[in-house]
């Protein structure tokens, strides 16, 4: 590019004076401003170039070689402008590159590069949520199984109360009809001979009537049959009967029906309290899960369940000798049998005077134990008894179950049943020669089960009932249920012992043999 001229001192004068102005404009469109540098004067930017300006525009160098002349703030870049001087713009960031228009598109990485990594994030995902999914489907699965089963359950249960309630129906409806049918025949039978009565005298004194005076004959017959017809009915007939025994149905069905209601309306008011706190649902069932994994529970096996389960709680029972009342001649540790001739055994403190009874060694207060018992022969007795409990109480208190230190599982020829505190609660469960005993110390509450075929059927679980919300306890019409609630718990305040009474002369037992490879080493004392 030329060089510009240097104007002569008339072209400064006047209305050319503003020279540089022009100047300025025409070297807009020219690459002049390319020279655009940043020294000198604080940052201050001039066009630099070889020639001469006018003196108007003349700004010489600190260290001279050429004229300066200041780039007008349109000419700069926007980052490089400023508002309070026209022509002398301070820097505000960083000059720029010499190609000072940035790319808009900056080029980025390789998207290919992450494709790996990606992809391994889906699988891993994906397989989360298939095991996920395989879960739920397991979940749903059970949900609906199990609501299968308690719906045929609770289907079945209403079918047998609705064909109890019918029969009672039944039998309630032909004793009225019975009765009925007894009373009014005998009250109809009354009814008949008072009629047939009163219709002969009513004969007997019409035909008195029409016999003419001067036949005495006739007169003397007519009022002879008369008197006889009147004798016939002599006294009050039969009044009505003082009580109806039909009428009493009524007052039975009444209080079935009470107690039918009653029933249902606390039942329904458990179950919606169990279903509605989902907090206590979601507790329970946090019990439940942690009752299922802890090898010391039993409390959902309450029906049946395979013996092998219950071997992992079987505890070792060896008959103290030192207990045995000397009616009872032991065989080792495992058998005992009453016997006709005492045996002569050495004095001791614990040992039973007045009953048949010995009891096991060691004393149980913690975890879940079990034994089984094998009853050979006899009115045999089995179940615990408290530690402290004296030996030298009289025959009356002083057996298993007769007062509040033991209670226990009898059988008496006849039928199994369950003592405790002087009262006996019969069961209907047919014999078992072997019988398991499961004490849940932690629990309070002992159980007797029927092992036959390598299971367990629950006899009977003897546990004080939990109060309801309101209070009351589950059972009061139950004698036996409500002396376990208020005395049963009071049995664990002691340590426990196995116990057993051989009631009658011949009475035999055996400990039973358990697998010594599932028995537990800390139970065994």
């Amino acid at each position: 590019m030329p060089c510009l001229q240097k104007p002569d001192e008339e072209s400064l004068r006047g209305k050319n004076r503003h020279i540089p102005a022009v100047i300025f404009s025409i070297c807009q469109q020219l690459e002049i401003f390319a020279n655009c540098t940043g020294e000198g004067c604080g940052g201050q930017r001039y066009w630099r170039h070889g020639c001469a300006l006018p003196p108007l525009a003349r700004h010489r160098a600190d260290q001279g070689g050429g004229w300066r002349i200041p780039c007008p703030p349109s000419l700069l870049p926007i980052h490089h402008r400023s508002l309070s001087s026209p022509f002398h713009a301070h820097l505000a960031v960083p000059p720029p590159r010499p190609t000072w228009k940035a790319d808009p598109h900056p080029t980025s990485a390789d998207p290919r590069a992450e494709q790996p990594k990606v992809l391994s994030a889906v699988e891993d995902r994906m397989d989360e949520l298939g095991a996920s999914i395989a879960q739920s489907r397991r979940t749903v699965a059970l949900i609906k199984s199990a609501a299968a089963t308690e719906r045929e359950r609770v289907s079945q249960m209403f079918a047998e109360a609705t064909s109890t309630l019918q029969n009672f129906q039944t039998e309630v409806l032909g004793f009225i009809e019975e009765g009925e049918a007894t009373l009014l025949g005998r009250s109809q039978g009354d009814l008949r001979r008072q009629e047939e009565q009163r219709s002969r005298l009513s004969r007997a004194r019409h035909n008195l009537s029409q016999v003419p005076e001067a036949d005495s004959v006739s007169f003397l017959q007519e009022l002879l049959a008369l008197r006889l017809a009147l004798e016939e009915g002599c006294g009050p007939g039969p009044g009505p009967p003082r009580e109806l025994s039909f009428t009493k149905s009524s007052q039975v069905v009444r209080a079935l029906r009470d107690i039918l209601v009653s029933a249902c309306a606390s039942q329904w008011e458990q179950l919606r309290g169990l279903g509605s706190d989902e907090d206590e649902l979601q507790k329970l069932g946090s019990e439940a899960e942690v009752e299922s994994q802890d090898p010391d529970s039993t409390n959902l096996l309450e029906s049946e369940a395979p013996r092998d389960y219950f071997l992992k709680f079987a505890y070792i029972v060896d008959l103290d000798s030192d207990t045995a009342d000397k009616f009872l001649q032991l065989f080792g540790t495992k058998g005992v049998k009453r016997v006709l001739c005492p045996i002569n055994y050495p004095e001791s403190p614990t040992r039973f005077t007045h009953c048949e009874q010995v009891l096991g060694e060691g004393a149980l207060d913690r975890g879940t134990y079990y034994w089984e018992v094998e009853i050979i022969e006899g009115w045999v007795s089995v179940g615990v008894m408290a530690e402290g409990f004296s030996p030298q109480e009289p025959y009356d208190r002083g057996r298993l179950g007769r007062n509040a230190h033991s209670c226990c599982l009898q059988w008496n020829g006849r039928g199994f049943s369950v003592w405790f505190c002087g009262l006996e609660a019969p069961l209907p469960h047919a014999f078992s020669p072997t019988v398991g005993v499961c004490l849940e110390y932690a629990d309070h509450a002992l159980a007797f089960y029927a092992v036959r075929d390598g299971k367990l059927s629950l006899l009977r679980r003897l546990k004080a009932s939990r109060p309801r919300r309101s209070g009351a306890l589950a059972s009061p019409t139950d004698p036996f249920q409500s002396r376990l609630d208020s005395h049963f718990s009071g049995l664990f305040n002691h340590r426990l012992k196995p116990a057993f009474f051989l009631e009658s002369v011949d009475a035999h037992l055996q400990i039973g043999p358990l697998k010594k490879s599932c028995i537990s080493v800390l139970k065994r004392r």
